[in-house]
């Protein structure tokens, strides 16, 4: 069988190999996949490992997705080159493809199965390291009328909206970029690509960024997320987390591998349902 599977430090709590079992058999694809424990600064060495032993390409998880968009030799696509990261590699022979699937996970999750609209809405992505490079491709390309980026450094803010300056002028979007105390006015969607969930703290913004009808969406997913979905739904807001946008992000990765799309929507019913059930 054809091998995949998902490189991280930590890995073992990644839902990724359930995914793509349950999309291999929903799609009748033979493989395997497997959640893969990788030393740091022994990235570069487990990728070869799993090329000489018949892999067909993975995922990239923390903290090497930068490391990822760095291999010699890989070529990247248009999205992994303005994100600086990779999550997804395909081994075709001798080469490398390079993809990175976040925004496009993000952009269905919201447009698809949360069934809000993007074109021409009001975004504030709050976040400029890695995660929030990650998805700021694919939400210029859905058209919305401004997108703010928001971070506790403003150079950094302001470096990243540099880089997808052009990519923002060919789909009308007016971008910006500030710093945290530079949110002053709300928003139609409001997403948190910064580190606070990690540590489990509510997003660093105003809640005046929210209103009724604000989706707020957490990159994170699972305890992480707590404390950002309970401090939206305080203000009024819609709440969403990251669990669509993993499913969503993984199922892209998936057509990349195979050239075929897996039923998404289905899986993350079932993902949900499953996370859900009490343990006994």
């Amino acid at each position: 069988m054809d091998r995949y599977g998902v490189m991280g430090n930590p890995v073992a709590h990644s839902k990724s190999p359930w995914i793509h079992a349950r999309f291999a058999q929903l799609t009748a694809q033979a493989l395997t996949y497997e959640a893969f424990l990788v030393p740091l600064g022994g990235f570069a060495q487990a990728v070869q490992a799993l090329r000489a032993n018949g892999g067909r390409g993975c995922n990239v998880t923390v903290p090497f997705k930068f490391e990822a968009a760095a291999l010699p030799g890989l070529r990247l696509s248009e999205r992994a080159t303005l994100a600086g990261a990779c999550n997804t590699l395909r081994f075709d022979g001798e080469s490398i493809l390079g993809d990175n699937t976040d925004g496009v996970g993000l952009m269905r999750d919201i447009t698809v199965n949360a069934g809000v609209p993007l074109a021409g809405r009001r975004i504030l992505l709050v976040g400029a390291g890695g995660a929030g490079a990650g998805v700021l491709g694919p939400l210029l390309q859905a058209g919305p009328a401004t997108l703010t980026i928001a971070n506790r450094s403003p150079d950094k803010a302001h470096q990243l909206a540099a880089r997808h300056a052009d990519l923002a002028h060919r789909h009308g979007v007016a971008m910006s970029a500030c710093g945290l105390d530079g949110v002053s006015t709300a928003y139609d969607i409001v997403i948190n690509a910064s580190a606070s969930s990690l540590a489990g703290q509510a997003a660093p913004i105003p809640p005046t960024a929210l209103r009724a009808s604000t989706l707020a969406c957490d990159l994170m997913y699972g305890p992480g997320a707590q404390a950002f979905l309970d401090w939206a739904r305080q203000h009024g807001a819609q709440a969403r987390d990251g669990l669509g946008m993993l499913v969503e992000q993984a199922a892209e990765s998936f057509s990349i591998w195979r050239g075929v799309m897996p039923p998404a929507g289905q899986v993350l019913s079932e993902l949900r349902a499953l996370l859900e059930t009490p343990k006994t």
